[in-house]
Parts: C-alpha cells; sequence; structure tokens
C-alpha cells in the first residue's frame, strides 16, 4: 500500500498520492492525463472541472481502477487483444468510441475499443471489439480529492475515512451485463470475437467462467492488475492472465444468480410478518365514533 496512512485516494492524474515529484505536481497542476485519452487534459466527470482520481484503494488495501482510460497504460490492452483477434504478424490499428446500431438504426451504444487489421491498400480485412470495465465508486470521492489537492500531505481527517469504495456489483449488473447482452449480442452474431478488459479485483467478483482453448473462443477475458514500479513513482499495468470462454455460455453464468435455501427467505418473510403483527396490535386503528356511522 502506498500513500498516507487513511488515504483512500491511490492515483491522481496518474500518479499514487505519495508521489511528490515535479513531474507528478505538473500533471496534477495542468490536470493532465497519462494515458492516452482523447485530449490532454483529464475529461473525467467534468471537462473544465475533471476527477482525476484513476484508483483508490479498497478496504483491503488493495487497488482498484476506477476509471477505463487508466487501462490505456502504453495501449497494452489493444496489442493483447489484437493477439486473439489476428493472425500473427497482421496489420491493425485501434479506434476507439465506435457507435453501434441495430437492425433499426437504434443505437445499442459505443464500443470502447474497435480494432482493425488491414491490407497493404487499407481495406478492412477483419475486426474485434474491446470493451474496458473499471469499478463504479460507492460514495463521494470528489471530496477527499479536491482535500488531496489542497494539501497532498494532510492526514485525511475521519470524515474521508472509508467512505468512496468500489462497488463491483453494480458495475457488472449496470455495465458489463447490459454490454454483454446488448453490443455484445449484435457483434456474436457477427461471428466476431470480443475481448473484455478489467481489474482482477473486479474479475474476481465475477462467478468462475468454463474456460475453452483460445482457437474455440468468442471471448477473451483481458485480466490486468497494477504493479508499483522500483522507484514507486507510478503504477504500471501489467496483464496478469487470459481467461478464453464461449459468449453464451458466460453470459448465462455471469446472469445467473445462485440461489440460496428458500427456508432462511422465509425466516426473514416471518420476522417481517411478527413485527407487522406486533405493530398492529399496539397501535390499532381508530374504531369509527356513533355519529361516523350513521
Amino acid at each position: 500500500m502506498v500513500g498516507l496512512v487513511g488515504q483512500v485516494l491511490s492515483e491522481v492524474f496518474g500518479f499514487p498520492t505519495s508521489n511528490t515529484s515535479v513531474q507528478a505536481e505538473r500533471y496534477r497542476k495542468n490536470r493532465l492525463c497519462p494515458y492516452n485519452n482523447r485530449v490532454a487534459n483529464c475529461t473525467k466527470d467534468k471537462a473544465n472541472d475533471p476527477l482525476g482520481v484513476c484508483s483508490i484503494f479498497d478496504s483491503t488495501g488493495s487497488v482498484a481502477i476506477t476509471c477505463p482510460i487508466r487501462f490505456r497504460q502504453d495501449w497494452l490492452i489493444a496489442e493483447d487483444s489484437a493477439r486473439f483477434f489476428f493472425p500473427p504478424h497482421s496489420t491493425w490499428t485501434s479506434l476507439t468510441e465506435v457507435r453501434l446500431n441495430d437492425r433499426n438504426g437504434v443505437s445499442a451504444g459505443n464500443i470502447d475499443v474497435v480494432l482493425v487489421s488491414y491490407d497493404a491498400r487499407g481495406r478492412i480485412l477483419d475486426f474485434g471489439s474491446l470493451e474496458v470495465q473499471a469499478v463504479y465508486i460507492s460514495g463521494n470521492v470528489r471530496r477527499p480529492f479536491e482535500a488531496f489537492l489542497s494539501d497532498p500531505m494532510k492526514v485525511p481527517s475521519e470524515d474521508y475515512l472509508h467512505r468512496p469504495r468500489p462497488d463491483y456489483l453494480s458495475s457488472s449488473r449496470k455495465r458489463l451485463i447490459p454490454q454483454l447482452i446488448y453490443k455484445g449480442g449484435i457483434l456474436r452474431s457477427w461471428g466476431k470475437k470480443q475481448a473484455v478488459a478489467l481489474h482482477q479485483s473486479f474479475y474476481a467478483t465475477l462467478p468462475g467462467l468454463e474456460e475453452v482453448d483460445p482457437q474455440d473462443a468468442d471471448i477473451a477475458w483481458l485480466v490486468y492488475d497494477l504493479e508499483l514500479n522500483e522507484q514507486g513513482s507510478q503504477y504500471q499495468l501489467r496483464l496478469l492472465q487470459t481467461v478464453y470462454t464461449l459468449f453464451k455460455p458466460s453470459l448465462d453464468r455471469i446472469t445467473t444468480p445462485e440461489p440460496g435455501e428458500m427456508v432462511n427467505f422465509v425466516d426473514h418473510l416471518q420476522g417481517k410478518l411478527d413485527q407487522k403483527l406486533e405493530e398492529d396490535e399496539h397501535n390499532p386503528p381508530d374504531a369509527p365514533t356513533l355519529n361516523e356511522l350513521l
């Protein structure tokens, strides 16, 4: 763990919060993004007042990536995806934020990155989609962010401790699963391969997926981690593993809940019923007066 004790922010504008170098200060002062954003500056949340938090510490002290642009470091995600999509020695490039429409021309959303292979005349030979999934934050992260910028060396007050936290459940249910259903469903119908880039802490919250051989796979799950370099000045994105799966079995596995015992739910219902009956007994409804009945 890097940073002041109690500091919930891991990286701000591309550098660990413990980094007080001239370079880190320059990035913070000018609100720059070192991870291949569409412009030089960070644009997260608000272009004119960006929330430059790349990652935070979770309750265990591990780092959780909270910004999808953070995954673009050195474009490793594109290189790792191209290895799955195309034959060796293919000529390829990447296109970002590509709109995908259904048969009726209705947008199914933007694909984060589309990789295309092309021939010597620039004609497309093949393509594949890459979705990047950071984790949502539960709680207010702007307050500790602004407090850090005003005084990077100040120990956070109790008001900020443990407030922001990664919300993996919402990230999968509200973002990842809908993407796989809508955009992924269209791409699968075309027979195109897909890759999903996410942090290892996020992937660990998903149910176990049945793996297949790479040549048989529809989806490659690219699981990354952040590793602090020897100087402690910056985290480096590192591919931990690639998990190869089929589209439908993976989607079914993620979207199918594991039911608990019904008896536990009945016990819960019984408790709520007992509480309601007890409240009704102590607060009986007002009986109508004789005048009200006449």
